[in-house]
């Protein structure tokens, strides 16, 4: 764990000193006090986090990470398996969704094998970082081994690392892996505390009958496996997933450098939760880029107290819901560092009332 535990000791609080100031640059702005509303606060956010009085989003990076979920096997998903090596593949090639909208607000995708059931191709835009040939059945026990949840986090902070090495101004989270939904509403009924009910949604799109069981199973595997809601790794191990233990790597590592890292959906929700339980500092670093159609996302940003950017109904999860929230967020800290004040403008200031 040294690797985890080094990376959780640069975690410092987000630096509020510059907040007074930040405040008056927006106010002295061409426009009336706060007319911009939440672009504003986002923009007096990023100050907070980067340290940065004029901060810029030129590296913008969204890590994709991949991994397959025994509990598939249960028929939990309206897609089989091999989708999620076949939607790599479809990653790396360009021709998935992530990588229209990453394209559109000129983000790079890194695509990451966190623990895909089969060896893929390889390719120079993949990185491989196989814990294991996707986790193992969590309603006959444990998803992975303690030592394999500690790795699949040390395994995303590793990635983070040696990207950052190329430039990461901006961060991104997104995932692929079918039968994630399923671990990912085990996460967050565990940690919240809500019904197993008010956390689990359709997923890939299933019918009445297979959301009946997908809940039935969710709750045999919480009453098998007894995950300890206060030990992250706890949970992680006994019913999550390598990409989510991945991503919760990816945004510890993210608030090490105090680096934004704008969190997608649910299945990244659920990586927010590990993180947040491994470090509570980690929230302030955070940027919810929306509100996913899974319910239990509602939960989790509730239970973060993250106020999400956008509500589209998506749910496609790979960082698409990232790449447009990391839109906003460039916008609002181009409205601070771009727009002219009264003076620079010879504009009239309105009058006190």
């Amino acid at each position: 764990m040294q690797i985890l535990n080094e990376t959780i000791s640069r975690i410092e609080r987000i630096d509020y000193s510059l907040a007074e100031k930040t405040q008056e640059r927006l106010d002295n702005l061409t426009k009336p006090r706060g007319s911009l509303g939440r672009l504003e606060e986002l923009a007096k956010h990023v100050v907070e986090i980067t340290r940065n009085e004029n901060p810029a989003f030129k590296d913008k990076v969204i890590f994709t990470m991949a991994a397959d979920h025994g509990v598939a096997a249960e028929g939990v998903s309206t897609f089989p398996p091999e989708v999620t090596a076949q939607m790599v593949y479809n990653f790396l090639g360009g021709g998935a969704g992530i990588n229209v909208l990453a394209k559109h607000v000129g983000a790079r995708v890194v695509v990451v094998d966190m623990g895909v059931a089969a060896d893929l191709n390889p390719h120079p835009e993949l990185i491989i970082k196989k814990v294991g040939y996707g986790t193992r059945n969590m309603l006959n026990g444990p998803a992975m081994t303690r030592d394999e949840a500690v790795e699949s986090v040390e395994r995303g902070m590793e990635v983070f690392e040696a990207v950052s090495q190329e430039g990461i101004d901006i961060a991104g989270t997104g995932e692929m892996g079918i039968g994630n939904t399923t671990s990912s509403s085990a996460i967050a009924a565990v940690i919240t505390g809500r019904a197993v009910e008010d956390v689990t949604g359709r997923g890939t799109g299933i019918d009445d009958k297979t959301l009946a069981h997908k809940v039935s199973v969710i709750k045999r595997s919480i009453e098998i496996n007894k995950p300890v809601s206060d030990d992250a790794i706890d949970v992680l191990y006994k019913i999550g997933g390598f990409e989510i233990g991945g991503l919760a790597g990816v945004i510890l590592a993210a608030a090490s450098k105090r680096i934004p890292v704008i969190v997608d959906g649910f299945i990244s929700g659920a990586a927010a939760l590990i993180a947040c339980q491994l470090e509570p500092r980690v929230r302030d670093y955070m940027i919810a880029a929306h509100c996913s159609v899974e319910r239990g996302h509602r939960a989790i940003l509730d239970y973060l107290g993250l106020k999400p950017l956008l509500d589209l109904n998506l749910r496609l999860g790979e960082g698409t819901g990232a790449a447009l929230g990391m839109n906003i967020v460039e916008a609002a800290a181009k409205i601070l560092t771009e727009m002219a004040t009264f003076q620079s403008a010879s504009v009239s200031e309105g009058m006190d009332t």
